[in-house]
């Protein structure tokens, strides 16, 4: 039977042990494996792999030698308790071994657990966790986690009694980023406040988010946006002997100043504004931002914007002579001077 999305988040928290097996697939493989922990987990209990009650094996290996799935459905295994055959990233060639093994499933056999990647609905693998009464199918697409879910597992890591605002900053975070990184940032959250019986703080998420790998890229956009021409220079240069590229530069202070003139035009305010910005901002940085964006205002951000598209077709061009740095060295400091201009 086919897992609609909603009944899908309750099995995984509260799976039947006497279904016969259930499909989880999905393009993202980080969400499926995630799932695929949960369900198994809820399923076996947290002993099941030293007591021998789970059982892995790659779906590949079905083509070659489909009666495995079947011997490993009937074993008898030592500790009591239920158990389940893994199947991991099952495609349509193991289809006959899982179909064969169901048709000879019986009450006390362990339970298939079978993942996949994206399956198209004529998926033979997928046909048969559909149409067979007693298994399960459910399809995992790219929709942001809701609040509960965001709950679920941060009580699974733990974290209790979160304060509202945090709340909804991790459940944006959960939307802005991919559910591996999700998980490692309540891990990181997790032993940043374990023995503090303080509550958890924006500055708290702001420290274990997934920091950007652009460092530098960041001081100087800063630099720029402060409105600190003086300073563009020496970090233009320490940039350019790290291997960063004019063209990199001048996307990545498009990309920032974008999400000035985003936050400036809100009819809300800079501060309204900011927190609308995807993927989200916390802690001291959305300070900074607002500030940012207040000191500039719409008309100028504009104005700044104009003068990026310019140069990032100059740098484009094919008659360009001058140093490519040189040129977006230059721009920065227009920049930096415009910010200034009343």
């Amino acid at each position: 039977m086919k897992l609609a999305t909603r009944d899908a988040d309750r099995y995984f928290a509260k799976p039947d042990p006497e279904r016969a097996g259930l499909l989880i697939y999905g393009g993202d493989a980080m969400r499926v494996a995630l799932k695929r922990q949960q369900v198994i987990a809820a399923l076996l209990g947290p002993a099941a792999e030293e007591e021998m009650r789970l059982t892995r094996m790659p779906g590949s290996d079905l083509r070659s030698d489909p009666a495995q799935l079947l011997d490993a459905v009937k074993a008898v295994g030592f500790f009591p308790g239920p158990r389940a055959v893994f199947v991991e990233s099952a495609t349509d060639t193991a289809a006959p071994a899982v179909q064969a093994a169901l048709q000879d499933w019986q009450p006390g056999d362990a339970q298939i657990i079978a993942t996949a990647g994206a399956l198209k609905a004529s998926s033979k693998l997928r046909k048969i966790f559909e149409t067979n009464r007693n298994t399960y199918a459910a399809g995992l697409y790219d929709d942001p986690p809701g609040r509960a879910e965001v709950e679920r597992i941060l009580t699974q890591a733990g974290l209790r009694a979160i304060p509202d605002d945090c709340m909804a900053a991790l459940t944006d975070l959960a939307a802005a980023t991919g559910p591996g990184d999700f998980t490692q940032t309540v891990e990181k959250l997790f032993l940043f406040n374990l023995g503090d019986n303080n509550p958890m703080t924006l500055e708290d998420i702001a420290a274990c988010a997934p920091q950007s790998t652009e460092a530098g890229l960041d001081e100087v956009l800063n630099v720029v946006a402060d409105m600190r021409a003086g300073e563009i220079g020496p970090l233009i240069r320490r940039l350019q002997a790290q291997g960063s590229n004019a063209v990199g530069l001048c996307i990545g202070a498009t990309r920032h100043f974008r999400r000035l003139y985003s936050a400036a035009s809100d009819p809300g305010g800079a501060a309204a504004g900011v927190g609308r910005l995807r993927p989200p901002v916390y802690g001291a940085r959305r300070g900074q931002i607002v500030r940012q964006a207040q000191s500039w205002g719409p008309d100028r951000l504009q104005k700044a914007l104009t003068l990026l598209t310019d140069t990032d077709l100059q740098l484009r061009s094919a008659g360009q002579t001058a140093p490519a740095m040189a040129v977006m060295e230059r721009a920065l400091i227009r920049l930096a001077m415009l910010g200034k201009a009343r």
